[in-house]
């Protein structure tokens, strides 16, 4: 072989080495969050979820997993919603307790309601703060659908906050026929904070691809914004994997057109992530005809009051109560 070809493939396999070396080295680095969250791992999540005493069920994913999925049930059962069901998804770094000033009111209007806490989160199983991949996430969104309604309830009406909007069209996609109807709430294609990457410095960047090429299941990115709620509640998520962050394009998300149901989008005009605009941007898109665009007053991203959830507790009488039907049929 040539001496300088020789030469040159030696150089450009120990450059090959050095990055190699580097990305692992820096793949292990500790990672430095700016809050003191401290939040639960795989075995204590577990150990709680069997501890739990409230209104809950599990059930088992196709591949194996446990989630957990809280309960908030009426006082007594209310003619013609009997057979409905409300599942809620959460937002990114909450779980399904986080959702009690939701559940409360609607269960208490007669409704069925039931939370899911995504796969490593709140006290489902798996590695915290992460999805092995966008494809499981979303099967598991449908599993879920599908459990609810094989509890005996025929009208699933999925109900998504923040990253729990994009969890509802998923599931509306993946099992559509399945599903009644679909609450959107606080979100939009596009937020206030535009793009949070722009923030960090070369080094978080490196550190943080490192982490997605060499260590997939590590959880390598704080989420942080400066009005974060549930610091001192270790069921909340603040650290995750960039494979979870980065494993949907939001902006390609819709929901089928040909899903023929009633559709509701809600925003407060004081949430601190989303516009009221690019929310109206986002209802405009929404192809079905039976859809409603609902401004909240007062309310912020997190903070939203018992009047504002008593406005969907109407939407659900109008557009699911037996009794109501009849009416606007006559």
């Amino acid at each position: 072989m040539n001496k300088k070809l020789k030469k040159a493939l030696l150089w450009l396999l120990g450059i090959v080495c050095f990055f190699i070396l580097a990305g692992v080295v820096l793949s292990f680095l500790p990672s430095p969050y700016k809050n003191h969250h401290k939040g639960l791992t795989t075995e204590e999540a577990a150990k709680l979820r069997l501890e739990y005493s409230g209104p809950h069920t599990l059930f088992t994913t196709s591949d194996g997993e446990t989630l957990f999925i809280r309960r908030w049930n009426p006082d007594t059962v209310v003619a013609g919603k009997e057979d409905i069901a409300v599942l809620l998804y959460h937002g990114v770094t909450a779980y399904s307790g986080a959702y009690e000033m939701a559940g409360v009111p609607i269960s208490e209007a007669g409704y069925h309601v039931f939370g899911l806490d995504y796969r490593g989160h709140g006290l489902s199983g798996g590695n915290r703060g992460d999805a092995p991949s966008k494809e499981r996430w979303i099967t598991d969104l449908a599993e879920s659908v599908k459990f609810v309604k094989s509890q005996g309830y025929n009208r699933v009406i999925v109900m998504g906050h923040s990253l729990g909007m994009a969890a509802a069209i998923c599931a509306a996609v993946a099992v559509p026929d399945e599903i009644a109807g679909v609450i959107l709430l606080s979100g939009a294609y596009e937020s206030k904070s535009g793009n949070s990457a722009d923030r960090l410095s070369f080094y978080q960047k490196a550190r943080i691809f490192s982490s997605a090429v060499f260590r997939p299941s590590h959880q390598a990115v704080e989420y942080y914004r400066e009005d974060m709620m549930g610091l001192n509640d270790p069921l909340f998520s603040y650290k995750y994997t960039i494979r979870f962050l980065t494993m949907l394009d939001v902006k390609q998300l819709r929901l089928p057109a040909s899903m023929d149901v009633p559709v509701l989008v809600a925003v407060g005009d004081k949430d601190e992530m989303f516009e009221v605009e690019k929310v109206q941007e986002f209802y405009n898109q929404v192809p079905q005809t039976d859809k409603e665009f609902l401004v909240w007053k007062g309310a912020t991203h997190a903070t939203i009051s018992r009047d504002h959830w008593e406005q969907i507790v109407d939407w659900l009488d109008r557009k699911f109560s037996v009794e109501n039907a009849e009416e606007l049929k006559d």
